[in-house]
């Protein structure tokens, strides 16, 4: 037999009834506690920032070598050096471990869901089907856009201390607020369409698999795109064009628009093949820009139609 409630303090409450504005945030700091307790998401985020880890150790042990003759043999280094750039590789060499950390966020939000019914419950409490798709969407982007942004402003601030002298705050004084905003754009493509992806299936293993096939597939078509542009001796407009029409390419694409650059060899090395290495242009910055706006409104409208608080057979 049910027993009574013990506590009836709370029929004498006549205090201010605060309405649940916040809903959404309860959604997204559930989905992030869950997703920081998986088993390889911090080395996953520390390989991330590893060309950036590299870039401050190579840095490091050039100026103390050097440390002894004043700073004036760093100038043939600090010349090859072209500050846009290493943000550039750092942004480009997180792709594939941010690709995985997608997955690890985002890829069971809605699926487990799916599976769980979950959806019955979350929609018959005083949650829409915004505050649940927004709380989804900011429990994937808001990890993964912190993980990437966090080293590379840390990156920024040890080289503006560090190398002001050969330039590097005049060279790039907009540096930092630029590749923000890449970040900004490219985690919110890719929390986006991992979500669309989870919405569409009820299995989160089933949407990795398929999330990454996209990614890999689209890959490959790059790197065709690639031979082709090099095999043309960088003549073929469509190679140039396409090479950026993949998941990573997009991105890399809006990285090189916004800072204005083809990019340059890792580390600032010299290229033995200067002049074969045919670098591919950066592609149109608001063509480039309304693409990705457009994959992300319309992956989170595709999640938005497929949230429904009905049981699926």
């Amino acid at each position: 037999m049910a027993s009574p409630i013990a506590d009836l303090s709370y029929r004498d409450y006549d205090g201010p009834l605060m309405p649940p504005t916040f809903r959404w945030w309860v959604i997204a700091k559930q989905g992030i506690l869950i997703a920081s307790k998986k088993r390889g998401l911090q080395v996953l985020s520390f390989l991330s920032a590893w060309y950036y880890l590299a870039m401050m150790v190579i840095l490091f042990f050039i100026g103390r070598f050097a440390g002894g003759n004043t700073g004036r043999s760093l100038d043939p280094i600090m010349k090859r050096i072209v500050w846009k750039d290493q943000f550039l590789h750092g942004f480009s060499y997180a792709q594939l471990p941010l690709l995985l950390i997608a997955l690890i966020l985002g890829a069971g939000a809605i699926a487990n869901d799916n599976r769980s019914r979950a959806l019955l419950v979350y929609l018959s409490k005083p949650c829409t089907k915004m505050d649940y798709l927004f709380g989804k969407f900011i429990g994937v982007f808001l990890p993964m856009f912190l993980i990437i942004a966090v080293p590379t402003t840390i990156f920024y601030g040890y080289c503006s201390l560090s190398f002001a002298d050969y330039g590097f705050l005049r060279d790039a004084p907009w540096l930092l607020p630029q590749i923000l905003v890449v970040i900004f754009f490219s985690t919110a493509m890719n929390s986006a369409l991992v979500l669309a992806v989870s919405s569409m299936l009820d299995q989160g293993r089933l949407a990795g698999a398929a999330y990454a096939a996209m990614y890999f597939i689209s890959n490959f078509f790059t790197f065709a795109m690639l031979g082709t542009w090099r095999a043309t001796e960088g003549t073929s407009e469509p190679a140039k064009t396409l090479f950026y029409a993949s998941i990573d390419g997009i991105q890399i694409g809006l990285c090189k628009a916004v800072l204005a650059t083809s990019g340059t060899t890792p580390f600032g090395a010299p290229d033995p093949n200067a002049g074969n290495a045919l670098p591919i242009p950066p592609p149109n910055l608001w063509g480039t820009l309304a693409i990705m706006l457009f994959i992300t409104l319309g992956s989170l409208f595709l999640a938005w139609r497929r949230i429904r608080a009905v049981e699926v057979v």
